[in-house]
């Protein structure tokens, strides 16, 4: 069972949500709750969960506040905000702090489900993969910890640099030698993945926030929103306008 911290100001609609959590989904269990960013950080001073899920607005320490504290603490642990606010300002935020997902309130159960099941399926390959760890090699888990490394600086900076020699550089290795090394361990190339990353992160974007093109785009690392629709619609086969008509119409 996965434990999650959930936290909320409102006490009805955190135990509207913890109700959802434990009931509409399998796998977690709500172990602790938090009225705002101070309780909640003071709580992961001496516990870590697998999940949080906290508003964005909040007394004394907000959400995007807590956020920023928890990435200083716990560069991968899971988060979902649940926000009233559906704007560019707070999408950036939630892109830079490698948010899991951003849903908008009313919670839509089906989608709040959906999130849920996508970060159980996370966390279970991380625990298969630590399992996996403990029976390789030492000199191919420190190439599989460098590959996840890396993995984890494209997610945190998709709307930044993502050359090859960045990224080389944030794991102290020769760019040739790093391009080999990606490829051997993952089956494609860097770039490639950065793509697959980068469209993934717009279609989420996409369905579930009524931001522009334009802005999207630069969420994902595209200067130019001309380049991007042509990125998008070679490797999803449609325009951005046509793929969100398209998820909108499968909601209704």
């Amino acid at each position: 069972m996965y434990k999650v911290l959930l936290v909320e100001d409102e006490r009805m609609i955190r135990e509207g949500l913890k109700t959802l959590i434990e009931k509409g989904t399998s796998g977690f269990a709500v172990m602790a709750e938090a009225e705002n960013g101070k309780d909640a950080l003071h709580y992961l001073r001496t516990e870590m969960p697998d999940l949080i899920v906290t508003d964005i607005r909040m007394r004394e320490v907000d959400g995007l506040a807590l956020i920023g504290k928890i990435r200083e603490m716990y560069e991968e642990l899971p988060i979902v905000i649940i926000s009233g606010y559906d704007d560019f300002h707070y999408a950036q935020k939630a892109v830079k702090y490698k948010v899991s997902d951003y849903l908008l309130k009313p919670i839509d159960r089906l989608e709040l489900v959906s999130t849920l099941a996508k970060i159980r399926q996370g966390l279970d390959r991380k625990k298969k993969v630590r399992e996996e760890e403990n029976t390789v090699d030492g000199s191919h888990r420190e190439e599989r910890q460098i590959i996840r490394k890396v993995k984890a600086f494209i997610h945190d900076h998709l709307d930044g640099d993502l050359r090859l020699q960045t990224l080389a550089e944030c794991v102290h290795l020769n760019p040739v030698y790093l391009s080999q090394l990606f490829k051997t361990e993952t089956g494609e190339n860097v770039s490639d993945y950065i793509t697959q990353v980068r469209m993934n992160r717009a279609k989420q974007l996409l369905h579930e926030t009524s931001l522009k093109v334009y802005d999207i785009a630069r969420l994902v690392g595209y200067q130019s929103a001309k380049h991007f629709m042509l990125v998008f619609k070679k490797e999803v086969g449609m325009t951005p306008g046509s793929y969100r008509d398209l998820v909108s119409s499968k909601d209704l």
